[in-house]
């Protein structure tokens, strides 16, 4: 495995709340995850927290709607 793998496994994905929808994102209610990824997602809610591993299957400008709506973004 190259170094660029490793470094592309440990990004995480930062979930924040918004208002608003760009109209290029990919809009996914929570019922569309994996059970894997649903179970992080709401774990990360749950706990208030915004860091999550890159492996959810989620894509940067994702907007999940759960509770409201999270934006996903790559750090």
């Amino acid at each position: 495995m190259s170094s660029s793998d490793t470094e592309s496994l440990h990004r995480t994905v930062t979930l924040r709340r918004t208002d608003s929808i760009p109209t290029s994102s990919r809009v996914r209610h929570v019922d569309q995850l994996s059970e894997e990824a649903l179970t992080r997602f709401l774990e990360v809610v749950e706990a208030g927290s915004t860091a999550v591993r890159e492996d959810m299957e989620l894509a940067d400008g994702d907007v999940i709607i759960h509770t409201g709506y999270f934006y996903v973004s790559y750090d």
